[in-house]
């Protein structure tokens, strides 16, 4: 080979190099813009149901608990179908479950990142709540029913047996979620674009089964960055944030995540 031709082979592999590189940097944009969006879409939708039911003077005031579990699968349902829009197609929209899939799988590397957008939009979710819901704050007199927009507010304070609940509703939701996506399913001929509708009635059952202990929180970022937003928010009234409780909505959501990643890959499903 001449010189010339040397150096023009050089030359291709540095450019293929470079494109690949960028094709990469960009896919891994995408998919923290994706899990951004869908976050803060989940967050909007969710805590702006609850808002709408417990806040006074909402034409919402008072519709109850089939209202909040409907309103939060269809929060879920619209924030994995953003997500994926936005370029995740991931769209785990939480980090327990980035955690449960990068246990049943074996690969960490998404962990960091899709947590940090995750917990970057849920935060921008709870401000437009925040304004969106403008006069009502002053017009609710309650503190606790303020924050409970915002975070995990437990019926009855127990932190042992609201740590299990966490955990267990946590395992059920990353556990069914692999079993949705697991090659069995796929392969039998799940429509395209059916699974976002899926996990969101599978939110939906384990909100009117067993969230009326803890209120499902199921992930961190639906309670760290959205308590942090109440904290520093200049909402009305609004009390104490309650750091006490924090913990628990998030080592919950984490420990049955990795549980339920844990018995996914041992069943390889």
């Amino acid at each position: 080979m001449s010189a010339r031709s040397a150096d023009l082979a050089k030359d291709d592999e540095e450019i293929f190099h470079r494109q690949h590189t960028t094709k990469e940097q960009a896919l891994t944009t995408s998919a923290l813009l994706g899990e951004f969006m869908g976050t803060m879409v989940l967050i909007l939708l969710g805590n702006g149901c609850v808002a709408n039911v417990v806040l006074k003077h909402s034409k919402a005031q008072g519709s109850g608990w089939i209202v909040i579990t409907t309103g939060w699968a269809f929060a879920v349902m619209s924030a994995v179908f953003v997500a994926i829009a936005c370029g995740s197609r991931d769209a785990h929209i939480n980090p327990a479950v980035t955690l449960g899939f990068a246990v049943a799988t074996g690969n960490f590397a998404k962990v960091v990142p899709y947590s940090a957008a995750q917990m970057l939009g849920a935060f921008v979710g709870s401000v437009l709540v925040w304004i969106h819901f403008g006069p009502h704050w002053k017009a609710t007199e309650d503190p606790e029913l303020k924050r409970v927009c915002f975070c995990g507010v437990p019926a009855i304070r127990n932190f042992t047996a609201n740590l299990i609940s966490e955990i267990i509703c946590t395992f059920v939701l990353v556990f069914v979620v692999g079993a949705i996506f697991s090659k069995a399913v796929l392969t039998t001929g799940l429509a395209g674009g059916l699974a976002p509708c899926l996990v969101g009635c599978l939110v939906w059952g384990i909100g009117l089964s067993l969230g009326g202990t803890t209120g499902y929180t199921m992930n961190p970022a639906r309670d760290f960055p959205t308590r942090i937003a109440h904290a520093v928010l200049p909402i009305a009234g609004k009390g104490g944030s309650d750091w006490g409780y924090a913990p628990i909505p998030i080592l919950g959501p984490l420990v049955g995540g990795t549980l339920a990643g844990l018995l996914l890959r041992t069943l390889h499903v």
